[in-house]
């Protein structure tokens, strides 16, 4: 038996394609006008984004991903890689020490540790012996930075936060001038202490 054609569901079924086509078309534009706009309010801050080149995949954008300071700066060329290395270093430990919850009492801590009990005591002195040690390491870096407060700052901002010096400098060119010219000596600074 053949099918029996039913010329109005026919019809119908076409128009729920279209349809569908169409309110796919609309939030793909949504979508890709939302990215627009939130990567020029970015680099109207400053921030710098890498766009990859396409993909051999037929119709589909690629994405775009935000660089931090320090990549963007070794990326034009402006710091060496032994000062990247060295800003990596300080931000890893500024990013440890401020990372996770605070310590909490030792009191809720119990033997064994368990769901329902938290955290053990040796993760607690663990976790405590872990921000120690890089606080230390931290202060010996701040310390060959002679204790300068701007020379502190801008490693806390674009090492440590990751921003380049544009967005530090609130999207002012002439602040961000300025912030890389003090973050390069802090960079020296730090590279010559590491050796």
């Amino acid at each position: 038996m053949g099918r029996i054609h039913d010329p109005a569901r026919a019809m119908r079924e076409r128009l729920k394609a279209l349809e569908a086509r169409a309110t796919q078309a609309v939030q793909a534009r949504a979508v890709a006008d939302g990215v627009a706009e939130t990567v020029a309010l970015g680099r109207a801050r400053g921030t710098e984004f890498d766009k990859p080149a396409p993909q051999p995949r037929a119709g589909r954008a690629t994405p775009f991903r935000r660089q931090g300071g320090l990549e963007w700066l070794a990326g034009k060329g402006r710091i060496s890689a032994r000062q990247r290395a060295a800003g990596e270093a300080y931000g890893a430990l500024w990013r440890r020490v401020g990372e996770g919850p605070a310590l909490g009492s030792s009191l809720a801590a119990q033997p064994g540790g368990g769901v329902a009990a938290g955290p053990s005591l040796g993760l607690l002195l663990k976790l405590a012996h872990g921000r120690a040690r890089a606080q230390a390491e931290l202060d010996a870096m701040r310390a060959r930075l002679f204790g300068q407060s701007d020379l502190v700052k801008v490693c806390d901002l674009v090492c440590g936060q990751d921003l380049t010096p544009r967005e530090a400098a609130g999207g002012a060119q002439v602040e961000a001038a300025r912030i890389e010219a003090v973050l390069k000596v802090a960079l020296d600074l730090l590279a010559v202490g590491r050796g």
